[in-house]
């Protein structure tokens, strides 16, 4: 008796087991684990009642039998886990983007080296206006004469520098001191722009996390609502499945978006020249980015702002200075050679002056006055190149930024894309629930939902990106608004 009471729950509970086929393998485990608890039960009430006639109770066998929550809690606990489990923690330091800026203008070697230049101009700038030291010797004729005839004495020479030579070389220096300067601001621009744009990198990256945990949690109920209506026996196997599917695909976008946030901060840290810095929370707003610009009014500021022009006419103005510089090169220093010796032959002390020049005659510098005047000429093209080229690199981050700047208006607006994507995905699911929608309709709708969310956050970081790119082209690191 007692055996057949035990075949008859177990044909009970395998019967419910076909009834909950293609179910994912957590039913199954607890389905298992209910019926060990009835055999456990079992034991357990045979030793209480101490009769060889135990009675399965229907009670007792409702309460072994998995139910839809049941069911439901053990996938939600493991789609959790999973999401869990794929999300590093992230340390709530809520850095800004004017601290990493900070950081970034102390630690980045860029800086640092173009700073370095600087004072090797100035250093330059101050030896090529110095003139030649005098020189201090000894001389000495007559040396062979056993003392009869020596003349031994001191001589002082000096190379006098004409043609306000030392003056024109510290004018150029100092042209080439500007240039470093600009070539410094330049550079500190850059890594400005550098951080931001990384800076942003990492905030979209941030949210594209935030955002494809949300679809994992979507997806979870998205399974929930399919097994339940399942259980109910008002759907097909096929809902729970395909639903289940949905629920591991977003949990394959989420350990993307985990490895997109990582390497984003990567990215960050090696600008900031802080490569050691662990993940950490980012606070900033991507709001749509409150700059107004017209192409002809932001062309206009480039040029006339830009550091790298400036730079550029600091070498035309340097190369004007050598120009002259070369021709006074054709005027002849003066060396002047004085000397006091002692005349052992007459016992007097007696001095001599010799003054010397050289003559341009075949040398008057004529090869380094035109090199002088080339490069003249070639740092005014130069400037017409970098105009040229700014203007390209203007239009294409101009490009961008209109492109993206309509794109974020047309998603963020009222009643816009993501409005309606948000608005549909809740009639839909209200909808499925109330077997109104298949799981297909509820799928596609979760997809549309995540991809247009993706889409806006990918405009958001062009139009961010293509702002902070027009800002680094900029003298002034600002923008007309």
């Amino acid at each position: 008796m007692k055996r057949l009471c035990v075949i008859a729950g177990a044909t009970l509970l395998l019967a419910s087991g076909c009834q909950m086929a293609g179910t994912s393998k957590e039913s199954n485990l607890l389905g298992d684990q209910m019926y060990q608890s009835y055999l456990d039960t079992s034991e357990v009430s045979k030793s209480e009642n101490h009769s060889s006639d135990f009675a399965l109770q229907p009670a007792t066998i409702r309460n072994l039998i998995p139910t839809e929550l049941d069911i439901m809690q053990v996938q939600s606990a493991s789609f959790q886990e999973e999401r869990d489990r794929r999300q590093p923690e992230i340390a709530l330091s809520n850095f800004t983007l004017e601290e990493l800026e900070g950081i970034a203008l102390q630690n980045n070697p860029s800086i640092a080296e173009a700073a370095a230049l600087v004072e090797a101009a100035q250093g330059n700038r101050v030896q090529v206006g110095l003139g030649p030291n005098p020189v201090l010797g000894y001389s000495g004729q007559q040396l062979g004469s056993s003392g009869q005839a020596e003349q031994q004495g001191v001589f002082i020479g000096k190379e006098f520098i004409t043609g306000k030579k030392l003056g024109l070389n510290q004018q150029r220096a100092s042209w080439k001191v500007q240039r470093a300067e600009r070539e410094l601001e330049a550079f500190r621009l850059r890594v400005l722009t550098d951080v931001r744009v990384r800076f942003y990198d990492v905030l979209i990256a941030q949210r594209r996390r935030e955002l494809a945990g949300e679809l994992v949690g979507i997806s979870t109920q998205g399974v929930e609502a399919a097994q339940a209506l399942f259980m109910g026996q008002e759907v097909s196997e096929a809902d729970p499945l395909r639903a289940k599917v949905e629920a591991d695909t977003a949990l394959i976008l989420l350990q993307t978006s985990v490895n997109q946030h990582v390497e984003s901060w990567r990215l960050l840290t090696a600008v900031l020249g802080m490569p050691e810095l662990t993940l950490q929370r980012l606070q900033g707003d991507l709001s749509e980015a409150n700059v107004e610009l017209s192409w002809q009014d932001t062309l206009h500021q480039v040029i006339s702002e830009s550091p790298e022009i400036a730079a550029a006419y600091a070498d035309i103005e340097a190369t004007r200075w050598a120009i002259q510089r070369a021709y006074a090169e054709n005027i002849p220093n003066v060396e002047v050679q004085a000397v006091i010796q002692d005349d052992r032959g007459t016992g007097s002390t007696n001095g001599n002056l010799q003054v010397s020049l050289p003559i341009p005659f075949w040398n008057r510098n004529q090869g380094g006055i035109r090199q002088a005047h080339y490069e003249a000429i070639a740092a005014e093209r130069a400037v017409e190149r970098l105009t040229l080229d700014l203007q390209a690199r203007l239009a294409s981050a101009f490009q961008r930024y209109e492109s993206a700047r309509n794109q974020v208006d047309k998603y963020s607006q009222k009643d816009g894309i993501l409005d309606n994507a948000s608005r549909t995905l809740e009639l839909i699911r209200i909808g499925y629930r109330a077997d109104e929608y298949n799981v297909l309709d509820l799928l596609n709708v979760q997809r549309t939902y995540f991809q247009a969310n993706i889409t806006y956050l990918d405009a958001q970081r062009e139009l961010w990106v293509s702002v902070m790119q027009i800002r680094g082209l900029l003298l002034t690191d600002s923008l007309s608004k």
